[in-house]
């Protein structure tokens, strides 16, 4: 996918796209040293990448305001959702390399986001409307996690892979909540999660 093919889909402004050609500049400078995302994966930071984390903007419910991305990594899908318009987005990153990179490139984007290089289990942030991770663990220790750091009302968008419903299946003793599924627009074999009334049984 190119930047032009990325706008077309998702609808962005010439200035969203300039902060992501940013954002995708300094992927480029700052992987060799701290291998933020599979070096075969850089041929297609469009598609592979920013698309994957883009698609998630459809979504955020109206009225968002508080977005937790748990185990940040290189920004996705947080650090995009904030470039796209989530108003404040707490990226929470335990390795301090990725830690600095998500700060340099928030900097440099003008991107409304507030990086926390700590575990997870210790992280403090304002309660959040919602809470995401890609790429990062099963559900079996995502929803523990936000739990914690949800509001009420608040909602889990999890991008998943072919394991979906085997990681669903292994929660249902343990948790109630509403289920959402959406096709991944660009994983084939992919579903988005959206998780809403969350409760442990």
């Amino acid at each position: 996918m190119t930047p032009a093919q990325f706008q077309a889909r998702f609808g962005v402004s010439r200035e969203t796209l300039d902060k992501l050609q940013v954002y995708e500049a300094q992927l480029r400078k700052w992987n060799p040293a701290i291998n933020l995302v599979a070096k075969s994966t850089l041929n297609d930071i469009w598609g592979r990448h920013l698309a994957d984390s883009a698609q998630l903007f459809e979504l955020v419910p109206a009225g968002t305001q508080v977005q937790v991305d748990l185990g940040s990594g290189a920004g996705f899908p947080g650090l995009v959702l904030a470039i796209m318009g989530v108003p404040s987005v707490h990226l929470v990153e335990s390795d301090v390399r990725k830690a600095a990179f998500l700060r340099e490139t928030a900097r440099l984007t003008g991107a409304p986001v507030t990086v926390h290089a700590v575990r997870i289990e210790v992280a403090e942030v304002p309660p959040a409307d919602i809470v995401s991770a890609r790429a990062l663990a099963e559900l079996t220790l995502l929803l523990p996690w936000a739990h914690r750091l949800l509001k009420k009302q608040g909602v889990c968008l999890f991008p998943k892979g072919k394991t979906a419903e085997d990681e669903l299946t292994a929660v249902r003793d343990s948790w109630n909540m509403r289920i959402e599924r959406f096709p991944s627009q660009t994983d084939a074999a992919g579903t988005l999660l959206r998780l809403s009334d969350i409760s442990p049984r």
